[in-house]
């Protein structure tokens, strides 16, 4: 795994108005690029993720896998606005010497896409064999589509959306509530509402799984006398306190709920319509967050669109867990 920073020295306007005098993305390479430079699988991640692609998404890709680094160039890019490398709330605002924190600017999911476009035109990539994404990472590979239809020529989005639903709204403000009812919430510090970020991430698996998920895994106690549910809430929220900020959080929670492919286009199946490369779309059956109807929804208005259900006792988190299904189902649709 290689991992790079690109920057980009002039002023990146922003979908809502704001401005960045500048920007970083962090990003990490796997494998080479051929000959024919016809080998690039592009991974968007998700919410919480980075980078490291082989990492998070070990099952399908590394050595071996779906997507193996000895025949494919992999991509992935930590995303404007999170906290691994990319210019992010906990960056330093070249105007003001300090980290933006909370003055960090409204951003998007068109942002996103923008921005990874600006990569790949400074490491010279025209075909992007391959792009693919799950959850915001779907969104991200479906914005991306439509800005560079020529671009892109197998698209591959699990459990995600064209314009982010109220329900999903409603659960990202519900978690935004509990990081602002942090009293250190707003302050100039990157530890600022962390113990809200946990209630928060609490709240979020609740969308991310589903009531027969906890009944299977987290059903009795614990050896300690624990109850099972309870101190896997807790979990969540600590692990992730560990490792993320809750300014980034709140930044990229919005940007999810602004997603709409629409936005200044005629319509969501005109937008849909203009995407050019195979696609695939991926339900997974028990997800409460993206049900299915949206991934059926997207894929009967892409011209080459095929939706696929995959039967998953893991709601909207099947998108990390179901590997072997995801192989199965990419690799028959795509002949690989």
């Amino acid at each position: 795994m290689n991992h790079k920073t690109f920057t980009y020295e002039q002023e990146f306007p922003l979908q809502f108005g704001g401005l960045l005098p500048q920007l970083e993305l962090s990003y990490s390479t796997l494998g080479t690029l051929n000959a024919h430079r016809d080998n690039v699988i592009w991974v968007c991640h998700a919410l919480t993720a980075n980078s490291d692609v082989s990492d998070w998404w070990s099952g399908l890709v590394g050595k071996g896998k779906l997507y193996d680094p000895e025949k494919h160039f992999i991509i992935s890019v930590n995303v404007l606005g999170s906290h691994y490398g990319s210019t992010g709330p906990l960056s330093v605002n070249p105007k003001t010497g300090k980290p933006y924190y909370g003055s960090f600017p409204k951003t998007s999911i068109r942002d996103i896409a923008r921005s990874l476009i600006l990569l790949r035109k400074e490491l010279g990539i025209e075909k992007i064999n391959t792009l693919i994404g799950g959850s915001i990472g779907g969104q991200q590979a479906l914005e991306w589509s439509i800005i560079e239809p020529e671009i892109v020529e197998n698209l591959v989005v699990i459990a995600s959306n064209a314009k982010h639903s109220p329900w999903g709204i409603a659960f990202n403000e519900t978690q935004r509530l509990a990081i602002a009812t942090d009293h250190t919430w707003g302050q100039e510090d990157a530890e600022a509402g962390i113990q809200g970020m946990k209630t928060a991430r609490a709240i979020a698996l609740l969308s991310y799984r589903n009531y027969k998920t906890y009944q299977a895994t987290q059903e009795g106690r614990s050896e300690s006398g624990a109850l099972k549910a309870s101190a896997y809430q807790q979990y969540q929220g600590e692990k992730l306190a560990k490792r993320f900020n809750a300014y980034s959080y709140w930044t990229l929670s919005v940007a999810m709920d602004n997603h709409d492919v629409s936005e200044g286009r005629e319509s969501l199946q005109d937008a849909l319509g203009s995407i050019k490369a195979k696609a695939l779309v991926v339900g997974l059956s028990s997800d409460i967050l993206f049900p299915v109807e949206e991934s059926k929804f997207v894929a009967s208005h892409i011209n080459e669109g095929t939706y696929v259900e995959i039967d998953s006792l893991y709601g909207h988190d099947g998108f990390l867990i179901e590997t072997p299904a995801l192989t199965e189902v990419i690799s028959k649709h795509f002949n690989q």
